[in-house]
């Protein structure tokens, strides 16, 4: 009886925080990587509010594709909120302790905002089929009724599924130490960390970032072999090209996207690579976030002419 009571007392509603370790072999370059990342930060809000004000202003832009685009910009404001401004912090002072209820809050909402961003990308995948593949149709089926339930099933869907995962494994026993090896509290870190038996736990995140990745992989992969074979057909080498520099975006996007996070989430096990998990979760949290907005915009000449529009708008205000 006494060997199993500190057991029940170090369970998971008994752990008062966690420490996030950051990255303490560079920790002596704190000030210039705080720095760095403060700029790509700024950049990426900044980017990111951009498109989405561009895309409310001009109603040139009120398209189905722009409204995708507008909602997965907001989605990617948010999902850098949830993770850098804790990581500037590490830079600037060191390991960070992290409350327990704060700390499961980070984790669902970093994961709730990236598994609502894949489906979307699998949304904006379908929309990218209908206007090339049926583009005399495109304005009846992508509808503002369409649209909005298409957006509606991304965040119920992916509440749903992520808010089961976070539950379970905050009920999780975590017996010490209670330091995190990452900048964030991600789901792999948080299971090593428990004492309990994480089977169950280990194969349920396993199977549903294989199904929130694969569901969006298929149908973006069908949406554009589908998009592809139209384009070979087309009769001009500039229709071809017009219709492929649409797409080429997304799917620069689209492999930053998919090849961090199959790295980091698609693996039976979540104790290895730890190291290398918080390297290519830089690329998910700091690099595609900052990535997206000129991406998105550098080859858009409607973008283009939108900004210049509503900068001549400012200037004329004054």
């Amino acid at each position: 009886l006494t060997k199993e009571m500190p057991m029940e007392m170090e369970n998971g509603t008994a752990v008062q925080e966690f420490t996030l370790e950051g990255f303490p072999d560079i920790q002596h370059l704190g000030k210039f990587l705080f720095l760095v990342h403060l700029l790509t930060y700024l950049a990426s809000i900044a980017g990111n509010a951009v498109i989405v004000t561009i895309i409310c202003a001009n109603s040139r832009l009120q398209t189905p594709m722009y409204f995708f685009l507008s909602i997965f910009s907001f989605v990617e404001c948010c999902f850098i909120n949830t993770v850098i401004p804790k990581l500037l912090v590490i830079f600037l002072l060191g390991k960070q302790n992290v409350s327990f209820p704060a700390c499961f809050i980070q984790t669902f909402f970093f994961f709730f905002l990236g598994a609502a961003g894949f489906f979307l990308i699998a949304v904006m995948s379908l929309d990218r089929y209908v206007a090339i593949c049926k583009p005399l149709h495109y304005l009846t089926i992508m509808n503002l009724k369409t649209c909005s339930f298409l957006v509606t099933t991304c965040f119920t869907l992916a509440f749903t599924l992520i808010t089961g995962l976070v539950v379970k494994v905050s009920q999780l026993s975590f017996c010490g130490p209670y330091v995190i090896p990452h900048f964030f509290c991600d789901i792999g870190p948080l299971i090593h960390l428990s004492c309990s038996d994480t089977k169950p736990t280990e194969m349920l995140a396993f199977v549903l970032a294989l199904f929130i990745l694969l569901t969006s992989l298929i149908i973006t992969i069908i949406a554009y072999s589908n998009i592809i074979v139209t384009i070979v057909q087309l009769p001009s080498a500039r229709e071809r090209q017009k219709a492929f520099s649409t797409c080429s975006s997304h799917l620069i996007v689209l492999s930053l996207m998919y090849g961090s996070c199959v790295f980091i989430y698609v693996k039976l096990k979540q104790t290895n690579r730890m190291d290398s998990n918080r390297e290519a979760a830089l690329v998910n949290t700091v690099v595609t976030p900052l990535l997206n907005p000129v991406i998105y915009t550098l080859r858009n000449k409607q973008v283009h002419q939108a900004l210049r529009e509503t900068m001549c708008r400012m200037k004329m205000s004054r």
